[in-house]
């Protein structure tokens, strides 16, 4: 099994437990942006930007990588056009 990934003379640990702190935004939480203290969030489905700043935070509930995407699936308005 993969252990780290590597790149001449430097390894990056593969264990997210390993990389340090992240810092996510948590959807039932008061959430302070990292870069201007404020509390304004635009809120998507799988990312969070600061209302001031424009600093973007990974949402810590997120679905992300393969898979996100149904093959074939369209939003209803795409229906109605064709």
């Amino acid at each position: 099994m993969l252990n780290a990934i590597s790149y001449p003379g430097k390894t990056f640990p593969h264990d997210p437990a390993l990389r340090g702190y992240q810092i996510l935004y948590h959807r039932d939480q008061v959430n302070h942006c990292p870069c201007c203290s404020r509390t304004h969030w635009y809120v998507g489905r799988v990312s969070a930007e600061c209302g001031f700043c424009a600093a973007a935070l990974p949402l810590a509930d997120a679905v992300t990588g393969h898979g996100t995407h149904r093959p074939g699936a369209r939003p209803a308005f795409f229906a109605d056009a064709a």
